[in-house]
């Protein structure tokens, strides 16, 4: 996924000041989830493109130029909503060592990113044009992977470069979900993770060998709506 960009696109929305800030707490948050459980609840039941803005409003007890006024179009609610939906609740497991830890984010976020719920999240957050939803959802990524590298460095260890592994495990991971009908499977994350020369040399190959203590320990902390049943979110649905 490309995220060129972002910097523009953030200072370009502190300047022009199109929607209604909705500012934290008050009336102005109760409708912003009032809003965002509707878009959750007729999304369970609608086809994404039957969707539209004054269905929702009515789910949401709100009228539709509200909802224009706070998002501009259904394209940026969707996109919202799914930011939302992304946003981690906590941090990535620790499982004592830095090439576990890496290996068992990266399987989850394979798994999370490809399931049809997954899908649909990100094309809702690459559909707006001019918007930085998508650089939002590459910094809940980023801050994964600072988390991982400083846990490393107060082991002892020598931790990896965080581009790096964005630019040849993530990145490639999204491009197969976006543009390729491969499935995607934990082996393909490993032999990404093992084309990452500094870990490599330090560490043993990753293999499947964390799967028998995921499965002990039950779900991480990179847990996400994509990988959930929507009547069970935990990152989302509050």
């Amino acid at each position: 996924m490309a995220w060129q960009g972002c910097a523009e696109l953030q200072g370009a929305r502190t300047q022009v000041a199109i929607r209604e800030r909705i500012r934290i707490g008050g009336r102005s948050a109760r409708i912003q989830s009032a809003v965002h459980e509707a878009v959750k609840r007729l999304s369970a039941a609608t086809p994404r493109e039957d969707l539209a803005v004054p269905q929702i409003a009515a789910e949401a007890g709100v009228t539709p130029s509200t909802i224009y006024r706070r998002w501009g179009d259904l394209g940026s609610l969707l996109a919202d909503v799914a930011v939302a939906r992304l946003r981690p609740i906590a941090d990535p497991e620790d499982t004592g060592a830095m090439a576990s830890d890496l290996q068992v984010f990266i399987e989850q976020y394979m798994e999370e990113m490809s399931s049809p719920l997954g899908r649909a999240l990100i094309r809702d957050v690459l559909s707006p044009s001019g918007e930085s939803y998508p650089c939002k959802c590459a910094g809940f990524t980023r801050d994964h992977l600072i988390t991982i590298a400083e846990r490393a460095m107060a082991r002892g260890e020598t931790p990896f470069d965080v581009d790096d592994v964005i630019d040849h495990v993530v990145a490639p991971i999204v491009y197969r979900i976006l543009f390729d009908d491969r499935e995607l499977t934990v082996d393909y994350c490993h032999a990404l993770l093992n084309r990452l020369s500094p870990i490599a040399a330090a560490q043993p190959p990753y293999a499947d060998s964390v799967a028998p203590r995921r499965a002990s320990k039950g779900q991480s902390g990179h847990q996400s709506a994509a990988a959930q049943p929507v009547a069970t979110k935990k990152r989302v649905v509050r």
